[in-house]
């Protein structure tokens, strides 16, 4: 996979030609609407003909393996495909080798170079001996590189038949599915939620769901709430219980506590309930994980901050995620949702309290269209990456990308004469947070949140690792 940025005067057919692409494999895995406008700074992934294949209407899997001489087993596994009779169009495989002619005065040394792999993985894939006896004219089985293994979470708010099919569709990118939420109360009991519909389709992509547990109640987060519970080790004990009946109610196989707002003075409390949920939970096999705020130091303060002890829960807890996100908020300025130089700065100081395989990093699935000048109190409108995209489009307005934060953006005026600033993520933007996480060895990526159609980090993410399945 390759990223191209549309420059003035480009059509998809010359981009197309240029990387010896498929203009349909093109449009279906950025789903182009409208193939024909294109934008000056619009990414477009770009498959690579002989490693990647992007499933078209009447596909099957069996004929996609038979075409690229793969075994279906081998490109279902390869893919994360559970169901080989469930492929989506859009969805981008993997192919995992593809057939190389050795040509006169190549070896094997000069053809691992071209393709970027080494030269014992082409040894091994061809159990070769001695490759000193290779010869023109013998094929070669060319390995996709090595990709790194991670976890991935992905929240989801859309518990409805339409949030079913989205993760039906995107479950093989998933590790674990966190539906958003249930709360607990000050009596230790827990509400209900009716999240059937997308546990259904988590178990079909062999994706484990984690209970998401927060403090919300009456539409935000409550610090009395988390302080009721964290301050009384006998309703903690009572909240456990109905936590741990729950989670064997739906078939979870964790928690995820999202306690967000806590008081400084129950930083502590928040440990000892850590541990107790621990002690309780690990015993039935069961994860333990927190979300937690993005902290650049232990001593950053704010109520937001303060109560999320970093070096206490790493070490409590199977994993964290971190919230590396809403720099960019809704209520706040116009800026880049996840900037990559304040991720880094949240994930150098992270990784000195944390162990790397216990971090997850937070990724958002959205962008942000605000009113400019910005005013006090005003509040932005959430979109999609494709919404943002076409928003430029309508209004014949360039992307701008800010090599500082890593982020696109741009500026229009709608119709009634209003000025617009708009931030999202891209291909190259998420290219830039896979990259560190493989940089900082962490354990993987959590999303927020789905219900945000963004085809392309699907596909970024599919060429850079390989999701693991419990």
């Amino acid at each position: 996979m390759q990223i191209h940025v549309v420059q003035q005067g480009e059509m998809l057919w010359t981009i197309a030609q240029r990387y010896g692409a498929d203009v349909n494999q093109i449009i279906l895995v950025n789903q182009l609407d409208n193939p024909n406008v294109l934008v000056v700074g619009e990414s477009l992934v770009i498959p690579i003909p002989y490693r990647e294949y992007v499933v078209q209407p009447g596909d099957n899997l069996w004929a996609i393996a038979q075409r690229y001489g793969v075994t279906l087993q081998e490109l279902a596994s390869a893919n994360n495909i559970t169901n080989p009779s469930q492929l989506y169009v859009g969805q981008m495989l993997v192919i995992p080798y593809f057939s190389h002619i050795i040509q006169p005065g190549e070896s094997p040394w000069t053809i691992a170079q071209k393709y970027g792999i080494t030269l014992n993985q082409i040894i091994q894939m061809n159990n070769i001996t001695n490759p000193t006896t290779l010869y023109p004219g013998q094929i070669l089985r060319i390995p996709m590189g090595n990709r790194p293994v991670i976890e991935t979470n992905a929240y989801t708010t859309e518990l409805n038949e339409q949030g079913r099919g989205e993760v039906l569709s995107l479950g093989r990118y998933f590790t674990y599915l966190s539906p958003f939420m249930y709360s607990m109360q000050t009596d230790g009991t827990i509400t209900e939620m009716q999240e059937t519909p997308v546990l259904e389709a988590a178990r079909a992509n062999n994706v484990s769901p984690l209970l998401v547990l927060t403090n919300f109640t009456e539409g935000s987060f409550s610090s009395d709430l988390a302080a009721s519970i964290l301050r009384n080790p006998e309703l903690q004990e009572t909240l456990i219980t109905n936590l741990l009946e729950k989670i064997r109610a739906k078939g979870y196989t964790g928690v995820n506590f999202d306690f967000e707002y806590v008081y400084p003075e129950d930083r502590e409390n928040y440990n000892a309930f850590l541990r107790r949920v621990v002690a309780r939970l690990h015993p039935e096999g069961l994860i333990v994980s927190t979300a937690l705020a993005p902290k650049e130091s232990a001593e950053q303060e704010g109520l937001l901050y303060e109560a999320h002890d970093y070096a206490t829960q790493g070490n409590i807890v199977d994993f964290v995620i971190l919230m590396t996100y809403e720099w960019g908020w809704a209520g706040g300025r116009p800026w880049a949702i996840a900037p990559i130089n304040k991720v880094r700065d949240v994930l150098d100081y992270a990784v000195t309290v944390i162990p790397r395989n216990k971090i997850m990093m937070g990724m958002p699935l959205y962008g942000r269209d605000w009113k400019i000048p910005w005013q006090e109190g005003t509040i932005a409108q959430t979109i999609s990456p494709k919404e943002a995209v076409q928003l430029a489009k309508d209004h014949g307005v360039a992307i701008q990308y800010d090599q500082t934060y890593q982020s696109p953006f741009f500026r229009y005026v709608s119709e009634n004469g209003q000025e617009h600033e708009v931030w999202f993520e891209d291909a190259r933007s998420v290219q830039k947070k896979y990259n560190a996480i493989k940089e900082y060895g962490l354990r993987g990526a959590a999303f927020w949140v789905l219900g945000n159609p963004f085809p392309q980090n699907w596909a970024v993410l599919a060429d850079n690792f390989m999701v693991r399945k419990l």
